[in-house]
């Protein structure tokens, strides 16, 4: 019950937060925040690892690993 109330308390809080973030940034140099940049609750996402040979076949073939579709650009 408390670790809920605390989820709801940060929600609104960050939302405020990234308004006024957003109201004093400069839009030419930094990207808008969103509430999620203040919110200790909200899980990043993990980056995702991909080794070179994935990278090498992505950019000399155009295909994904595995496949044999070609990325349509």
């Amino acid at each position: 019950m408390a670790e809920a109330r605390a989820k709801d308390e940060w929600a609104r809080m960050s939302a405020l937060l990234a308004l006024l973030a957003n109201c004093h940034r400069d839009p030419k140099k930094t990207r808008a925040f969103r509430p999620g940049d203040f919110d200790p609750f909200v899980r990043r996402a993990a980056p995702v690892e991909v080794g070179i040979e994935v990278l090498k076949e992505f950019f000399t073939k155009g295909t994904f690993p595995g496949t044999d579709a070609r990325v349509q650009t």
